[in-house]
């Protein structure tokens, strides 16, 4: 009957997950206070080399870069934590007496699932909270080389819109003023995907039915000539705030603003298959968590006196090592556009679940 029940005795389950959850946080706390110390031995020095700035900003920038160390390393402190209480349960034969009561390998497990499901929740509601804005103020204050962030001009450069087969290109786009006004514009007119012809204009503001462009003139590419045209309305399907989206950072937004911003840079034509691998991957990320039991169980059976517990331990951390390369890789696989987002999200998540679950029934079930 004890198979039945995924958790066949509270009191078990609650002592286990306690010990889980208790060497999990130690081993970040413990991580945390080492880098932060050995990345600010990197870092003071370029802080206080700017004028009027002390020790106030010294700790600012510890408030703004420990959220990122937590975010980064909380998955390892989880696989250590994992496999330090599996370990010291099984040189204890505590697992042998679990086994023994009748208990199987994934019940064993269970209490850890459920505690690392937990972290995972924490996780995710800490990175969007605390973690994209600590990101992105670090973000502005490291373009300034740590001397005060300037306010928002208003000016953004080099902008590329869409508009149908077309492609248009803004050298500038200044948003202060009561109106958005363009200058440099040039429209890359193709037909069936093939450039026809060149549109320039010196600038362009919104009209209604499209942008009034002054001073406009035509290269026809079959002809090689120009024509003057003056001012004429032209981009007649495109909105001013296609041409107000910023370069967009996903670290630095969280998932709900990120996913809008996915949907405004696509109706601009803009491509973001990039975007959406670091969208699916602000749930994936956090759900690692799960994962670490499963992948250091390997350091919980088999019998400690046989002397193997050391090779079955770092096993486990290979394991747990070998997922975050993957899961590395397949996100910059995703940047580079060889793997679809889902896939550059998911897919070592998926793996790694399924390896780990096939060692465990292998050896266990």
């Amino acid at each position: 009957m004890h198979q039945l029940h995924f958790f066949p005795s509270r009191t078990m389950a609650i002592y286990v997950g306690r010990l889980f959850l208790v060497r999990s946080f130690a081993i970040l706390f413990a991580l945390v206070i080492i880098l932060q110390t050995l990345d600010l031995l990197g870092e003071s020095g370029k802080i206080l080399a700017v004028a009027g700035n002390g020790d106030a900003e010294v700790w600012r920038y510890v408030g703004l870069r420990i959220p990122q160390i937590i975010e980064t390393f909380l998955p390892f402190s989880v696989l250590l934590g994992t496999i330090l209480t599996l370990a010291t349960l099984n040189q204890n034969s505590e697992v042998v007496a679990m086994k023994s009561a009748g208990m199987s390998a994934h019940q064993v497990l269970a209490p850890l699932f459920l505690a690392a499901l937990l972290v995972a929740a924490i996780s995710f509601a800490f990175n969007e909270r605390i973690v994209a804005r600590a990101t992105a103020a670090l973000g502005a204050w490291q373009k300034v080389e740590y001397a005060k962030v300037p306010p928002d001009s208003g000016v953004r450069s080099n902008i590329w819109v869409r508009e149908g087969g077309d492609l248009i290109n803004a050298r500038t786009v200044e948003t202060g003023g009561p109106a958005i006004v363009l200058r440099g514009v040039k429209i890359y007119e193709r037909n069936g995907g093939v450039l026809s012809s060149i549109l320039s204009a010196d600038s362009g503001r919104a009209v209604a039915g499209g942008w009034e462009l002054t001073d406009a003139k035509r290269f026809l590419r079959r002809s090689g000539t120009v024509e003057q045209l003056g001012t004429v309305v032209a981009a007649k399907g495109v909105r001013p705030d296609q041409f107000t989206l910023a370069q967009v950072d996903g670290d630095e937004l969280p998932f709900p603003q990120l996913k809008s911003a996915i949907a405004d840079l696509e109706a601009a034509g803009r491509p973001v298959d990039a975007l959406k691998g670091v969208l699916w991957h602000k749930i994936s990320g956090p759900l690692s968590a799960i994962l670490m039991p499963l992948l250091g169980a390997v350091a919980a059976f088999g019998l400690a006196r046989s002397g193997k517990l050391f090779v079955r331990a770092i096993l486990g951390m290979a394991l747990g090592f070998a997922y975050f390369v993957a899961d590395n890789f397949a996100l910059a696989m995703g940047d580079l556009g060889a793997y679809p987002p889902f896939l550059a999200a998911w897919g070592p998540f998926i793996l790694f679940a399924l390896i780990g679950e096939m060692i465990l029934i292998r050896t266990e079930e």
